[in-house]
């Protein structure tokens, strides 16, 4: 008799196929991931599965949040723009780690979770999750800071 897969198997098998994924980039991109190999990495469908574009605008940002994927069509396929807050605009090393956290939401959809973000940022950066996290955050908390 087999077992039925249940929504918590589901996510658990995501996050670690995100971790993989993650490694995988950390792999072929790394070990340093700076705005150039985050170009690259958005280039690559074997990582990103539709078009992406970083774009520093605030406009469609909750408040306090950093970046955030936006559909520009009505299909995935159409491509996504990454609004990133434009306080990260003249820092180009520090981009990459607030577009990783986006880039579950760009391949999984509303399914993956933050924890998949954290879980996948911190494979391609290198970092544990807690780390990755902490760097997250304090990233967020700059935007707020500076408001």
């Amino acid at each position: 008799m087999s077992k039925q897969l249940t929504i918590d198997d589901a996510r658990q098998s995501l996050n670690a196929h995100v971790a993989a994924k993650g490694e995988e980039i950390r792999a072929k991109y790394g070990p340093h991931i700076g705005w150039n190999q985050l170009q690259q990495i958005l280039g690559d469908r074997a990582f990103v599965r539709y078009p992406c574009t970083i774009v520093f605008d605030a406009g469609p940002l909750l408040e306090g949040e950093f970046a955030h994927p936006v559909i520009q069509g009505e299909h995935p396929e159409d491509g996504f723009a990454i609004h990133v807050h434009p306080y990260f605009a003249t820092q180009s090393d520090r981009v990459p780690a607030l577009v990783l956290y986006q880039l579950v939401l760009v391949n999984y959809g509303e399914f993956a979770s933050a924890d998949d973000a954290e879980t996948f940022g911190a494979a391609v950066l290198g970092m544990s999750k807690d780390e990755y996290y902490q760097a997250v955050c304090g990233l967020a908390d700059e935007i707020s800071a500076n408001a």
